[in-house]
């Protein structure tokens, strides 16, 4: 199994943005061939899909966050990201990484937190 490392959560305003990355935790494993997604969990609710990319950067976004949310790829530094501009008091939640390998294997980052607050 791949070990995601999230980074780049934290507090913002409400209209504010953040960028989000995923990469392994080792250099070994590699994403190239991986569909990459990003979830969240706001307090109370389940966990739901944010965006995802596929290995070749076909993207899909849930309704909430389309025309504010970029996923994105960069195979040759091993990492994938998430640019959340506009955002708002209900974008609060914990976002997690995903990594689904051809081999249909899910692997899961231990989450970061994003605040939205005034």
């Amino acid at each position: 199994q791949v070990q995601l490392v999230e980074s780049g959560g934290g507090l913002v305003q409400p209209g504010g943005s953040l960028r989000l990355s995923c990469a392994p935790s080792r250099s070994i494993y590699s994403i190239d061939a991986m569909t990459m997604g990003w979830y969240r969990r706001a307090p109370g609710k389940q966990r739901e899909l944010v965006a995802v990319i596929t290995s070749r950067g076909i993207t899909d976004y849930a309704d909430s966050v389309k025309g504010r949310f970029t996923i994105s790829r960069e195979n040759a530094k091993n990492t994938l990201f998430l640019q959340m501009n506009s955002l708002k008091v209900e974008d609060t939640a914990v976002y997690y990484c995903n990594a689904v390998a051809i081999s249909g294997t899910t692997n899961w980052g231990q989450g970061t937190q994003v605040t939205v607050s005034s």
